[in-house]
């Protein structure tokens, strides 16, 4: 046991120190000529915008896949009570979406922080003495 707590507080230790280290010199390292600069508020639209539509879709394949699975059913009960219970789970599915979607266009208004619309945009108060 005082083997594996020397162990661990040389362990500790010496990231500390090399912590202290690494926070007193300061590293410079210069963008690539060929990378461009990418404003984080684009990829989080995009990536919002893309879970929207990807649920979307999902919604209404499972709402088709419901139709069809009570169509096929032949009037078996069980095969109905599926079929509904998909259909529901469908609709629910693409209210939430919808709701989701509505919600955050609402925030954006009232906030100024628009996630859906090109970019985030975070707005800033000016200074009114100056």
């Amino acid at each position: 046991m005082n083997k594996l707590l020397l162990k661990a507080s040389a362990t500790i230790t010496f990231f500390s120190l090399a912590a202290i280290a690494v926070a007193q010199t300061t590293i410079d390292v210069p963008t690539p000529a060929n990378v461009q600069d990418v404003d984080i508020g684009y990829v989080i639209s995009a990536v919002i915008g893309i879970l929207l539509v990807i649920a979307a879709i999902a919604a209404f394949i499972f709402l088709i896949l419901g139709g069809l699975q009570w169509i096929t059913s032949g009037g078996d009960k069980t095969g109905m009570e599926a079929a509904r219970n998909k259909i529901t789970s469908a609709i629910v599915g693409l209210i939430i979406v919808a709701a989701a979607w509505a919600l955050m266009l609402l925030l954006g208004e009232f906030t100024g922080v628009k996630l859906l619309q090109g970019g985030l945009v975070i707005p800033t108060i000016e200074n009114p003495g100056g």
